[in-house]
């Protein structure tokens, strides 16, 4: 059965780096490092973790996310960044070689670590697109959050509201499923009206997103990703803003060794089907076995 709410566990871990970072675990099993997305925290994953069957689950907060200590980077180290942080978690956590799993700007940062340290990865799970793969391009009302001087301006101006936090999830194709998550809905609002993670998110969008769309310097480009040499299971919504259903195939084929699931959902697929996601992460945390793309999946065919 899945862990009750009751039996997480929140608390601090120290880096070596001198910051904190917040964590929330639940779980007992193989463990699995979870990275959330832009503009939320760990809580954003609760959905999820409480659906998860025999796996140790680690919910951790971004930096200048949720309870996690902000740390300023310049945008040309956003990536070599993104992956001394998940390598200083996992040594601060004590953990080897854990699965990892990421939604949208999480997903970019497993993919980042799993390409830098693929022996310190034993699978790589994307909970939706993740930003930067091929065929991906920012919704409008990132690219407005993104930009310079409107980005501020819409900052200082627009008090956070559920109902525009709504409009926004409505913009990445859940809008439907969000209001189902009315502790999470408070979380975003809470979010958007935090100065250190405003800015905190503000400045990561900027890092990956120009006025024309993702920053061409920052794209993956396809030969990294058949350089992935991690097993990977990919979660896709038919109706993601980010990433059409032609780009998720495109991934998993060219990631050696992947897996892809499409479900009817938008940017977040576990909002709507927490069970389902919960039973495919768990089922994938917990095999030996390495994951082989279907003939059917490889020529652009989906999974059930």
């Amino acid at each position: 059965m899945p862990v009750p709410p009751t039996d997480r566990l929140s608390r601090h871990i120290a880096l070596p780096s001198g910051h904190r970072v917040h964590v929330i675990e639940s779980g007992e099993g193989p463990p699995v490092v979870f990275l959330h997305g832009s503009s939320t925290s760990s809580l954003s994953l609760l959905p999820l973790l409480d659906r998860l069957d025999g796996v140790r689950a680690v919910a951790v907060d971004r930096p200048g996310f949720g309870r996690s200590e902000p740390v300023r980077v310049a945008r040309e180290r956003f990536r070599a960044a993104a992956v001394e942080f998940v390598e200083q978690v996992l040594d601060a956590l004590g953990l080897e070689a854990p699965a990892l799993a990421g939604n949208s700007m999480g997903g970019l940062w497993g993919i980042w670590y799993a390409l830098a340290r693929p022996d310190r990865v034993r699978r790589l799970v994307l909970l939706g697109s993740a930003p930067l793969l091929p065929g991906t391009r920012p919704p409008a009302p990132l690219r407005v959050a993104a930009a310079p001087l409107l980005g501020d301006l819409i900052a200082r101006v627009v008090k956070p509201s559920r109902r525009m936090t709504v409009r926004l999830m409505a913009s990445m194709g859940e809008g439907g499923t969000i209001v189902h998550h009315p502790e999470l809905l408070d979380s975003l609002v809470a979010a958007a009206g935090d100065p250190v993670a405003s800015a905190a998110n503000l400045a990561e969008l900027r890092a990956v997103i120009s006025p024309l769309g993702f920053r061409r310097s920052a794209r993956l480009d396809p030969a990294e990703l058949q350089r992935l040499s991690v097993p990977t299971l990919v979660i896709w919504g038919d109706r993601d803003p980010v990433g059409s259903v032609q780009a998720a195939r495109m991934t998993a084929h060219l990631v050696p060794s992947a897996r892809l699931e499409v479900l009817p959902a938008g940017h977040v697929p576990y909002l709507g089907h927490p069970d389902r996601v919960g039973e495919l992460v768990s089922a994938f945390v917990r095999s030996e076995e390495t994951p082989i793309l279907s003939a059917r999946e490889q020529l652009g065919g989906r999974t059930e």
